[in-house]
């Protein structure tokens, strides 16, 4: 596991595609990019990522060992460890929780959100992982139909950006030494701790159409498990929508 190369901007377009064109270039694992202010940010499925001055914008390179068929797990550990560096700067009583895959909600509304992309070598491996993250410690970009969240607004100081990279960057390296120990299963257990409460209500767009069940926890390998009647379904990827209210009414989460 090679130590961090944090490298500092002021501006860049994407810190993601600095990262992707290192690794496609052969960049050892181990780059960590930060910038101050992005000019073409983006989250998941290419939506715009507002990108202020004051929050986090960090994209990271790993090359690890293993199956390509365990990059899924990977956005999960980010998950986890981007849980634990904001816990430790909250209140008790705030409500901190993980949407699968890749959100992070404070008081039920999406403060960050993680965009892992990767590749398989030709022998059936890992050849890179490239992880942004994106936190809103100081600021909270509107959306139209989602609520957010900033550290800031949460009532307290949060640390600047780079603090607050090296803070996650060593949360990261537990994590990966846990994972390394134990497997995914400590990775698992804890994101299901930050997770939906059992049972809940999910409505998950797939290229289908969308399915609604009921949250029944992570499979073994990191797939979403919903119960849809009396069947225990398993998903890969996808993204949830909405949840019912009590009034049956849908509610956007997340991002």
């Amino acid at each position: 596991m090679a130590a961090w190369r944090l490298t500092i901007h002021a501006e860049l377009a994407s810190t993601q595609d600095a990262v992707l064109a290192a690794a496609a270039a052969g960049e050892p694992e181990g780059l960590a990019v930060l910038a101050r202010r992005q000019t073409a940010g983006r989250g998941t499925q290419g939506r715009p990522w507002h990108s202020s001055s004051g929050n986090l914008h960090l994209s990271l390179l790993w090359r690890p060992p293993g199956p390509a068929r365990e990059l899924p797990q990977w956005a999960l550990l980010v998950a986890v460890a981007l849980a634990e560096t904001v816990a430790s700067l909250l209140p008790p009583e705030a409500s901190l929780a993980l949407k699968w895959p890749n959100d992070l909600l404070l008081n039920g509304a999406k403060c960050a959100g993680i965009l892992t992309q990767a590749a398989p070598d030709e022998r059936g491996g890992i050849a890179w992982i490239v992880a942004g993250i994106g936190v809103n410690l100081r600021e909270a970009p509107s959306l139209p139909d989602r609520p957010t969240a900033s550290l800031a607004g949460g009532g307290i100081v949060p640390p600047g950006p780079v603090a607050f990279a090296e803070a996650l960057l060593a949360s990261l390296d537990r994590w990966r030494e846990a994972q390394q120990a134990g497997g995914f299963t400590p990775v698992r257990e804890a994101w299901m701790r930050h997770g939906p409460s059992p049972g809940s209500a999910l409505l998950l767009k797939q290229p289908h159409g969308l399915v609604s069940g009921r949250y029944a926890g992570l499979a073994e390998d990191g797939r979403l498990q919903l119960r849809v009647g009396n069947e225990l379904l398993a998903f890969a990827a996808g993204e949830l929508v909405s949840a019912p209210l009590a009034s049956g009414e849908p509610r956007p989460i997340g991002r």
